[in-house]
């Protein structure tokens, strides 16, 4: 396991990025394309499928899929597989007319999407904090520094506010990154 997604990573981070979410939004956007052939006049894909497929979004049978991936040699199918076992009627379809970057692509953009949504929350706090900082501190004198030296004189809340804009920078660029997804 890597360390990022493991060890220094937040929970919201880890349970966003793991395979039961992952796997999860695949079968979402299978469930989506099917629901959108059945709207197309798609005669396939029958009530029964949809509902085999609604109750089981969430039912991953992880070692299933580890044995189809063996056999089949491929993420996707192997998936397509597991989830066909459990709604038999569905089977036909599941990945009907699809790649298989329909669902790894699409499902990789929304936890990104979503992860850059979870970091622009704890960026707001982080700035808000800041902002409390700089104000409560505007007062205490220091000094400053420039190209790792003393310099003049300056305040703590003055610098926090140097900080703060670099945040501001970021949480604006990642804005930008999280409406244009």
């Amino acid at each position: 396991q890597h360390p990022l997604t493991g060890r220094y990573a937040a929970k919201e981070m880890r349970e966003l990025f793991s395979e039961q979410r992952r796997i999860g939004l695949w079968r979402r956007l299978w469930l989506a394309l099917a629901e959108s052939e059945r709207e197309l006049g798609l005669t396939q894909v029958s009530d029964q499928a949809l509902s085999q497929m609604r109750a089981h979004l969430d039912d991953i049978d992880f070692e299933k899929a580890a044995q189809h991936e063996a056999e089949l040699r491929h993420d996707v199918m192997a998936h397509v597989h597991t989830f066909g076992a459990l709604c038999p009627a569905a089977m036909p379809v599941i990945h009907l007319g699809a790649t298989s970057c329909f669902v790894t692509d699409n499902a990789d953009l929304i936890l990104m999407r979503e992860g850059l949504r979870l970091l622009l929350a704890k960026l707001r706090g982080v700035m808000a904090a800041f902002a409390e900082f700089a104000r409560r501190e505007a007062g205490t004198a220091c000094l400053g520094y420039t190209h790792f030296q003393v310099a003049q004189p300056t305040t703590v809340g003055k610098r926090a506010t140097l900080w703060l804009q670099d945040f501001l920078l970021d949480y604006r660029e990642l804005s930008r990154l999280e409406a244009e997804m």
